[in-house]
């Protein structure tokens, strides 16, 4: 009966301790947070409660109040942003992935290895994320004019834009683009991308650099802290790799 009891008070201490770390993330870094999140809740205990989005909604809804602890964006620009409006801790930002571009199409032998299928035009519709609320979409917008295609896919209604990175991989998934813009971790399985793909080069967009921050109005400040740490160390540095992101 004592040892029942001793059990019972420690079980109970250790549920106290663990606490819900709530989580806005991009959404391309989604699937990959909910791999880290199982890794982090063995470690430590705690629980990520995570809602995605496009970077830039997500800014403006912490801005306007919304309760998260963490913010982990696909760019430093808006971390910082909130950090410069008190809305962010100063000196919690870090970067913790760098993004990879790929132009993708789940059907074989639609996009080519040089990415040359820009030019050549040989679609209908091609989707890259809103670069007013995306980075990846910003990016897909300054390959797209650094190979001299922007405008006149523009004005021929040809690109389709989706209002997160999530909503454009939806969008070249189910055929309604033929290919489009999204992050390599999205499409990669096992070392593995299904379709036909291009990685693009780095020097054909601006960094895609994605940066966390511990927001101001966290509930469990302790708890994100412990979590952004843990995002830092190899155990979460291997997994982000593997994934399909840089890390150094």
């Amino acid at each position: 009966m004592r040892l029942l009891l001793i059990l019972a008070l420690v079980l109970s201490a250790a549920c106290a301790q663990a606490a819900q770390i709530r989580v806005a993330v991009a959404a391309n870094f989604h699937g990959t947070l909910q791999q880290l999140a199982e890794r982090f809740a063995a470690h430590s205990g705690h629980r990520l409660v995570i809602s995605a989005g496009a970077s830039g909604a997500l800014a403006t809804q912490i801005a306007n109040g919304a309760p998260f602890d963490v913010f982990l964006s696909a760019d430093g620009e808006r971390p910082r942003w909130l950090e410069e409006r008190g809305l962010a801790v100063t000196g919690t930002r870090f970067v913790y992935a760098r993004g990879v571009l790929v132009l993708w199409s789940p059907r074989a032998g639609v996009v080519d290895a040089d990415g040359a299928v820009l030019t050549a035009g040989s679609f209908r519709h091609l989707a890259l994320a809103d670069p007013r609320l995306a980075p990846y979409g910003a990016a897909a917008e300054q390959v797209l004019r650094a190979r001299g295609v922007f405008e006149s896919l523009d004005a021929a209604r040809r690109l389709v834009r989706g209002q997160s990175i999530g909503q454009t991989w939806s969008q070249v998934a189910s055929g309604a683009a033929e290919l489009g813009f999204v992050a390599l971790a999205q499409v990669r399985r096992d070392g593995v991308v299904p379709g036909s793909h291009w990685i693009v080069p780095r020097e054909l967009h601006a960094p895609i650099e994605q940066a966390a921050v511990l927001l101001a109005g966290a509930a469990e400040p302790d708890a994100a802290r412990d979590f952004l740490a843990w995002l830092r160390g190899d155990e979460a540095r291997a997994l982000i790799e593997a994934a399909g992101y840089g890390v150094h």
